[in-house]
């Protein structure tokens, strides 16, 4: 016992020397670097809640994210993966080469990210730094970031300048997420300025395609973004509906 009480403070400190200067690293990289499993890396986040945090996939120190973000609420959401890479492997069939597409933010979406091939030339509009970072390796993709003030709630960027580049964007898809969605009320996120944009690239876009798991279905969260019928179409792990097919009575 008293051998693996100190594995885990030789962990932990080493953890915290590389976090020290406000850094954000992925959980693969953490595992890596530590020579441990994710599980293990979850597991001292857990058990270590003053120290570290867990947001979109990335370890975070304390400091760095607001109290909302509880380790509690992403371990919850890591337990959808599999719904969220189905339903992603789903939604792949409207991201085409050689158009421009818009990457919403959260954990979801990340799946299609690491779907699209490497060999795809796109041009790809983000502005969560999870996906961007998961797009910077893809050797096609042009990437443009939208920028503005970081939001460690979302690991998102926001600001005037975000919305404008919007503006001077012609995006054939946007591809979006949703903390809740209802038939009849509509999508729901937690975050005021993801609002904003989301509304701002859906009235871009020639098409929007809402990709969520099903554990997201029937539930609303604080801020209204969209009607249903506003979306191209719905996609889950499970199926995937028209909307303009689709009754909301």
């Amino acid at each position: 016992m008293a051998k693996a009480g100190s594995a885990k403070a030789q962990r932990m400190e080493r953890l915290q020397a590389e976090l020290a200067q406000g850094r954000a690293l992925h959980i693969s990289a953490v595992a890596k670097l530590l020579d441990v499993s994710e599980m293990t890396v979850r597991r001292d986040i857990q058990q270590n809640p003053d120290k570290l945090g867990y947001l979109g996939g990335y370890v975070v120190p304390r400091g760095m994210f607001e109290p909302e973000n509880s380790y509690t609420l992403d371990m919850a959401a890591d337990q959808q993966r599999d719904a969220k890479r189905r339903a992603c492997e789903a939604a792949l069939r409207y991201v085409k080469a050689e158009e421009t597409i818009f990457i919403d933010c959260g954990t979801t979406l990340i799946e299609l990210v690491d779907l699209i091939p490497n060999d795809m030339p796109l041009t790809v509009v983000c502005y969560a730094l999870n996906v961007a970072e998961r797009l910077a390796h893809k050797p096609n993709v042009t990437l443009v970031m939208l920028g503005g003030v970081y939001y460690p709630a979302s690991a998102t960027f926001f600001g005037p300048e975000a919305l404008a580049t919007i503006a001077s964007l012609g995006i054939n898809v946007a591809l979006l997420s949703a903390a809740g969605f209802d038939w009849a009320r509509g999508a729901t996120c937690a975050h005021f300025h993801e609002a904003e944009i989301k509304r701002k690239v859906m009235a871009t876009a020639s098409r929007n395609i809402l990709v969520i798991d099903t554990s997201k279905v029937g539930r609303l969260r604080s801020v209204l973004f969209a009607e249903s019928s506003s979306f191209d179409a719905v996609v889950t792990e499970r199926s995937e509906d028209e909307t303009s097919r689709r009754s909301t009575s």
